[in-house]
């Protein structure tokens, strides 16, 4: 008997599974028609590419694809002159010169070597490798991957620009080198992922607002980098064999600044509550295991795909993502009788936790795991109450939607003094984003005193209006960038509420502003005006009218939750199911060629995306029936993001 986890999906059309297969079927096995089962290579890599493969796939994977062992370009290295040599690098002039150092001369490190760069290689660097005549013959292949991107989700992935929001929105006088540099770099690697897919993309972004020297130079940053992304997908129609020579998917483009409120309010899914309210290295969780009669020891665990519980509760409401997690136990335990036995009676403890592996060591794995995810749920429920949450979270919400305002956000000032000062920043950004004219003037320094916030913690306030390029109210109103899309129904609110037919739990009725947008754009609605594209469409997006009937319609058969005494009363809404609670849905019930029903839709955020928005992208392919894929400089939590504010800020005034 087993615990029914769910289970990934293994669709070889899903985004992150042809950069993996990529990697193993044209970067692994280069010779594979030649090659016998015996054969065996060494694998060397720069720093740059080891994350590259590290996100794409597992060890495992790489030792079946025949790797024997993996080194580092830069590291002392034994020869290996019996062995061929597969070389993963980004076509730098230093990785070219370690590389001829290792295969030139009389006696190479390796026997042959296969040569994958992760994007084009200069002219100048060809030239140099063909310069050396004892390196020629010892080279089995010489290939761009065009594969410079990291795939950190089955629909998302990054450029590695973590400090984007800075090199490109920060005093534009100070780093004009570092800003072109960082849009070049991004563009080549934006660029990579169709030409690894094959797709050739229809560009949008979103356009600048000013006119004429109106225009700031962050302003024209999406318009920028469209332009460069386009120049070089253009070229791939007649330098990659077999790449489209029509738009076969679309890319917009936006930045950080159209929504500025998304990367601060709290998120109350399981996945982003991790990293919001948990110490996390990345996506790596560390925790304690008691053991008997033994200090307890210190483990690790990553919360990744590979992780069939994480990826069927990342993006669960918490309250929902406790109550399954101890559904699935307490089934576990009604189920099996060595499991009942180990039981100290009542509901399941984490010591009973221990007893159980201990009775069904066949099991332990699995109930190490789920004991690892009940903790850190109990944990972040303990946070919430410890940190009172609920309130701030449902004020967050209110000043989004229009229904509170100063009255309120003086009020949980002055009530909740032990309200940590980051979570007093996180709301008085989203009250400034909502409300900026309570921040003119002397006002915003009198909200800081009564927040008891110090001074400098205007700065990030500051840079809100900064990065918007203007100080006007319109502008700043709807975080920052105004859609146009509906009529605003109060006064003030940077959402209105969406009656599509879901049901939702409580807290959870923000939405990213990319939803409209993705939304949009698959319906052909988004205005050309506002989101202008590169060249027109050869062809109409295939399955864009499909599309749209289908998201007309609220989806039907949603399985709805289980109300237990578990569930805090706080979560138990207004009309709650699960139906935006598990994406490994998506992938797992997905016919799995979302490309029958639609092209693929891609958005790309500078700045930083929030894993509310990877969420969106998982949620929408599933309401759409259409594969989306959100890409981004980074993803950024909220400290990460203030972080950045506050640098930006300071910059400004000096």
């Amino acid at each position: 008997m087993s615990m029914d986890f769910g289970a990934p999906a293994d669709d070889p059309k899903v985004f992150r599974n042809i950069c993996r297969d990529r990697i193993l079927k044209d970067l692994l096995k280069p010779d594979k028609d030649k090659e016998t089962k015996s054969s065996w290579k060494v694998l060397i890599m720069d720093k740059f590419t080891v994350k590259i493969m590290a996100y794409a796939c597992k060890m495992a994977e790489i030792t079946d694809a025949g790797i024997s062992l993996v080194e580092d370009l830069f590291k002392r290295r034994e020869p290996m002159p019996s062995m061929d040599a597969i070389y993963f690098l980004q076509p730098l002039k230093e990785n070219v010169i370690m590389l001829l150092s290792d295969m030139s001369g009389r006696c190479p490190l390796y026997r042959k070597a296969y040569i994958f760069f992760s994007s084009p290689i200069p002219k100048e660097l060809v030239t140099y490798i063909k310069n050396d005549s004892s390196v020629i013959p010892r080279i089995g292949a010489l290939r761009e991957m065009n594969l410079e991107f990291f795939a950190i989700d089955m629909q998302g992935f990054v450029t590695d620009h973590d400090m984007a929001l800075n090199d490109l929105y920060g005093p534009s006088e100070q780093n004009s080198k570092k800003f072109n540099d960082t849009i070049s770099t991004m563009a080549t690697r934006i660029a990579t992922t169709f030409a690894s897919l094959k797709e050739f993309p229809c560009v949008r972004y979103r356009a600048p607002k000013g006119d004429g020297s109106t225009k700031t130079k962050f302003d024209m940053v999406p318009k920028w980098l469209a332009t460069a992304v386009w120049d070089i997908v253009s070229k791939y129609k007649s330098t990659i064999p077999e790449f489209p020579q029509k738009e076969t998917c679309e890319l917009l483009i936006v930045d950080r600044p159209i929504d500025q409120i998304a990367p601060v309010i709290h998120e109350w899914t399981y996945d982003a509550m991790c990293h919001d309210l948990l110490e996390m290295d990345g996506n790596k969780y560390i925790y304690e295991v008691s053991k008997m009669d033994s200090e307890p020891e210190k483990k690790e665990s990553l919360l990744e795909d590979h992780d069939p519980i994480w990826l069927e509760l990342r993006h669960a409401h918490i309250a929902d993502a406790s109550e399954r997690l101890y559904e699935k136990m307490n089934n576990f335990v009604a189920k099996n009788k060595a499991a009942q036995l180990s039981r100290d009676g009542g509901e399941v403890s984490t010591r009973d936790l221990q007893k159980i592996v201990q009775a069904l060591p066949q099991y332990s794995e699995q109930v190490e795991k789920l004991t690892l995810h009940i903790e850190i749920a109990g944990k972040i429920n303990r946070c919430i109450r410890e940190y009172g949450l609920r309130d701030i979270g449902q004020l967050e919400q209110d000043l989004v939607f229009g229904d509170a305002g100063a009255k309120e956000v003086i009020s949980i000032l002055r009530s909740k003094q032990d309200m940590s000062p980051e979570n007093k920043m996180r709301l008085l950004i989203i009250y400034a984003i909502v409300y900026p004219e309570k921040f003119e003037g002397d006002k915003g320094e009198k909200l800081m005193q009564l927040a008891k916030l110090p001074h400098d913690d205007m700065d990030v306030i500051n840079c809100l209006s900064y990065l918007d390029g203007s100080n006007t109210k319109k502008s700043s109103r709807t975080g920052t960038f105004s859609l146009k899309f509906d009529a605003q129904k109060k006064k003030n609110a940077a959402r209105t509420d969406k009656h599509d037919g879901e049901e939702t739990w409580a807290l959870s009725r923000f939405f990213p502003l990319i939803e409209e947008l993705i939304e949009k754009l698959s319906k052909g609605e988004l205005p050309l005006k506002e989101y202008p594209s590169m060249s027109e469409p050869s062809s109409a997006p295939q399955g864009a009218t499909q599309t749209a009937s289908s998201t007309a319609r609220p989806a039907q058969n949603q399985p709805m939750s289980m109300r237990s005494r578990r569930t805090p009363t706080w979560a138990k809404s207004r009309n709650s199911d699960d139906s935006q609670s598990s994406d490994s849905s998506v992938l797992r019930h997905a016919s799995g060629d979302f490309k029958r029903l639609g092209n693929r839709i891609f958005v790309f955020m500078v700045g930083g995306a929030t894993r509310s928005e990877l969420r969106t992208v998982h949620k929408l392919t599933m309401k759409m029936k259409r594969e989306i894929v959100l890409g981004s400089s980074s993803i950024d939590d909220p400290p990460q993001f203030i972080s950045k504010l506050k640098s930006i800020g300071s910059a400004t005034k000096t």
